[in-house]
């Protein structure tokens, strides 16, 4: 055999190894959900910390943004 079909075969026994159990990755709905929950409570968490940092580093465009923020609320509506 060549050097390129041992890779090939390698790789393509590796790809099998890496592909998930069907039975065994099936999560119950409720974790699953919970999981989710958690993600979505760090990103946003981490989200707001990104924000407030670009808020302190660029103290000018925050200003800015704050003005804009200011201007549509004195525009809106009820």
């Amino acid at each position: 055999m060549s050097d390129g079909e041992q890779r090939k075969q390698r790789q393509a026994g590796r790809d099998a190894r890496d592909l998930p159990e069907t039975q065994e990755n099936v999560p119950d709905a409720q974790e699953s959900d919970a999981a989710r929950r958690r993600r979505r409570v760090q990103f946003l968490r981490e989200l707001h910390e990104a924000k407030q940092l670009r808020d302190r580093v660029q103290p000018r465009r925050a200003r800015a943004a704050r003005m804009r923020q200011q201007m549509r609320m004195r525009t809106f509506r009820w």
